[in-house]
């Protein structure tokens, strides 16, 4: 399993926002595992924090823009490709603004500066979402067509067709991130002249130059229009070079536009938060076709978690551990001892039993007549399932006690009598430190979910006698 990674230390970049024309420094700081990209307003009082997900992007207009509760950042697309193209996993950025610099109009920059920060790797695991069946996504509107397949890797098709004559049908494939750094990220920004002009009237590039964008002509243009774009942005003269691009920039790819819109889509792909192994095939895309499709996949991921943690267990298969050897384990015994058998465990998660019976000693007391299983006993049979999980991480879990330590948001949805067999799953909601644990668990009857509650345990080491 690929591991998590984080920056080794800070790195900063300085420029201007494209849209703003305002100044901002943007900085990438380390983050422990499972942290993911989080954007932080340092020039702001108290420093509000936007967690980078598609939950919280509230424009797609000339850009992707993040917010929450009045705070935004934009034009991140760029920074977050540079992050999620080297696979690195967690990372704070501080920023001075509330535009991200568009530097050379490209991911490059970002990359740059990341590499020279190094990329560090943490202890906890990369968890994948595997796409398992095909997703599309068509707004006709727009003329946006993307599909989602299976794939062994995170792979990007685009093809870019907007009826010019110069620019043509372009394609651009990335096969897996690792192509990303010399093959993508430093594919620049383009626009059309006739957008730019009607942006430029509107003062809604008030950071533009013609060093951060490809240009493309695709009409007639006579030389006192191209006399104007040069007063314009203060260049001594502007020509239109073979193909209708202005001599503003060098083209670095033959296909640098369709490459930039593959990078736009990594960038905007990065706020589903997790990665995928999907290949990604999109047919003239853009930021609200990309975040659009992107929130779908989100939800898709959620609905099928949520199937997924529906019991679905064999529980006539062989136990992992029988109760013989969890009393070995665990510093209880009969009555007390209320896990039967573990079926499932991993360094992540635990899956455990108990058969409820009618002859249970606390049903003697517990609603004589009315058979319940107390709650509280649901929540310690869950608790040692639980220490089972801890105690895995260690290689002599004889030589430790379990001991808990909170227990948060328990609620009890369903009645747990005689005959039920009770199914907990506990999966990890953070990484194990110092013998410190946090989990969140389910209880099932069924498919029903009768229980839940996140639970902190810790182990100790005995001491020798």
């Amino acid at each position: 399993m690929a591991k998590q990674t984080t920056i080794n230390h800070p790195v900063s970049v300085s420029g201007v926002g494209l849209h703003t024309g305002k100044s901002a420094t943007i900085t990438f700081k380390p983050a422990p595992p499972d942290h993911g990209y989080v954007f932080c307003r340092v020039d702001l009082e108290g420093k509000p924090l936007i967690q980078a997900d598609i939950d919280n992007v509230v424009d797609t207009e000339r850009g992707t823009t993040i917010g929450k509760n009045g705070v935004k950042v934009s034009t991140i697309e760029h920074a977050l490709a540079a992050l999620s193209g080297l696979e690195i996993d967690n990372a704070q950025i501080d920023i001075n603004g509330d535009e991200v610099p568009i530097l050379d109009g490209s991911a490059l920059p970002f990359v740059e500066v990341l590499l020279k920060a190094g990329i560090q790797e943490q202890e906890a695991e990369r968890e994948y979402f595997e796409l398992k069946t095909t997703l599309p996504f068509e707004d006709t509107v727009k003329k946006v067509e993307m599909l989602a397949v299976p794939s062994e890797d995170f792979r990007v098709t685009v093809m870019v067709d907007y009826n010019s004559p110069v620019l043509g049908t372009q394609h651009a494939m990335m096969y897996k991130p690792a192509e990303f750094r010399n093959e993508i990220a430093s594919s620049r920004t383009f626009c059309f002249l006739h957008e730019l002009e009607y942006l430029v009237t509107h003062n809604l590039v008030k950071g533009g130059d013609l060093n951060n964008a490809i240009v493309v002509v695709d009409k007639v243009i006579s030389q006192e229009k191209l006399d104007e774009l040069a007063k314009l942005f203060n260049k001594p003269k502007v020509q239109v070079k073979e193909k209708g691009i202005l001599n503003n920039v060098q083209l670095r790819f033959q296909n640098e536009p369709a490459r930039h819109k593959l990078l736009d889509i990594v960038g905007d792909f990065a706020l589903i938060g997790i990665p995928l192994k999907a290949h990604i095939l999109a047919a003239r895309p853009g930021h609200a076709g990309n975040v659009a499709f992107a929130r779908q996949i989100k939800q898709f991921i959620k609905e099928e978690r949520k199937n997924k943690s529906k019991m679905k267990y064999d529980l006539t298969s062989p136990p992992v551990y029988d109760v013989t050897q969890i009393a070995k384990l665990l510093p209880h015994a009969h009555p007390f001892l209320l896990v039967d058998k573990i079926i499932e465990i991993s360094d992540r998660h635990v899956v455990g039993v108990k058969n409820v019976t009618v002859d249970e000693w606390f049903f003697q007391g517990h609603f004589p007549g009315n058979p319940i299983m107390p709650g509280v006993l649901q929540i310690e049979a869950m608790a040692q399932a639980g220490g089972i999980l801890v105690l895995n991480t260690v290689p002599d879990p004889e030589n430790y006690w379990t001991y808990f330590m909170k227990i948060e948001n328990a609620r009890f949805k369903q009645k747990v009598v005689p005959g039920d067999t009770l199914v907990f799953r506990l999966d990890l909601a953070s990484p194990i430190r110092r013998g410190i644990c946090h989990m969140k668990g389910v209880a099932y009857v069924g498919e029903k979910v009768v229980m839940e509650a996140e639970m902190m345990a810790q182990i100790v080491k005995k001491e020798k006698q």
